[in-house]
């Protein structure tokens, strides 16, 4: 630890204070071997105290990266959202290894994403107004244009393919249209 800290030297004393330091943390979320690493470090203690601890955190089954990665997955597709690639970037800032990462991102296919998108955009468009009125060349209303815009970058932001926000977005917006004819 750091040398003005009021804290025991000792290095069983360092351990157990990291070890209360994680434990604390692992009590909000699970987080990744990394997370738990950077906060130890953060707290200034020793780089060889965080690595006991944390293999024996490790261990006893207290930290668990690909579990963390695949609870992360479901939690932040499910309840946020976020697209395959937002995900990936996710993992990635939180230190999880690659490989572990894509395991985690094999739990989400094309058509879990693709319906996960169409959600969005169908809960985004309840709150648009789409008064499109035809105006130009081409029949296009820059009302049309701006809720294209705004959808399809709304799925952008969370890590969605472009070619399939298109997609979804003129289908659902196609489908609000003629709901609003009817």
């Amino acid at each position: 630890m750091r040398s003005g800290d009021d804290a025991p030297r000792t290095p069983a004393a360092q351990e157990a204070q990291a070890k209360d330091v994680c434990l604390r943390l692992l009590t909000d979320r699970a987080r990744s071997r990394a997370e738990l690493a950077k906060k130890l470090a953060d707290k200034g203690f020793d780089e060889d105290v965080a690595v006991r601890v944390l293999d024996r955190l490790t261990v006893v089954g207290l930290i668990d990266d690909a579990s963390f990665a695949a609870q992360w997955v479901h939690s932040r597709h499910t309840y946020s959202g976020k697209g395959k690639r937002a995900l990936a970037m996710e993992l990635r800032t939180k230190g999880v290894a690659p490989e572990i990462a894509a395991q985690a991102l094999d739990q989400i296919d094309g058509d879990d994403e693709r319906v996960r998108a169409i959600e969005l955009v169908q809960r985004k468009l309840r709150t648009m107004s789409l008064d499109f009125e035809v105006d130009g060349p081409g029949g296009r209303s820059s009302e049309r244009d701006r809720a294209v815009r705004r959808l399809v970058s709304m799925l952008a932001r969370r890590g969605y393919p472009q070619s399939m926000a298109f997609d979804v977005v003129k289908s659902e917006l196609a489908q609000a249209g003629s709901e609003l004819d009817d």
